[in-house]
């Protein structure tokens, strides 16, 4: 299982947890369990083509899922998931 930390805006989801055990051998299956247990949280992660929202970055124990191999990524038991909304300011 890997140890996924939920960001403050998707925790009404999780029921105020900020980090969650879930299993998936990528983050695509990942996401799926996550969603299975969580419903909707996949719809504020993936767009409707099923790719990662523009806006929200996964770290895999803190490398940027889009630099690895994306929703393809490995995932083994014990590695820390981040998701992370992106700020923009100004």
């Amino acid at each position: 299982m890997a140890n996924v930390k939920i960001p403050t805006p998707l925790r009404n989801l999780t029921k105020g947890a900020g980090e969650v055990e879930i299993e998936g051998a990528n983050i695509n299956t990942l996401i799926e369990n996550l969603d299975k247990q969580y419903p909707g949280i996949k719809g504020r992660l993936l767009d409707e083509s099923n790719n990662l929202r523009r806006f929200v970055n996964i770290y895999v124990n803190g490398d940027d899922v889009r630099f690895l191999k994306g929703l393809d990524t490995g995932v083994r038991d014990g590695d820390n998931v981040s998701i992370v909304p992106a700020i923009a300011g100004g």
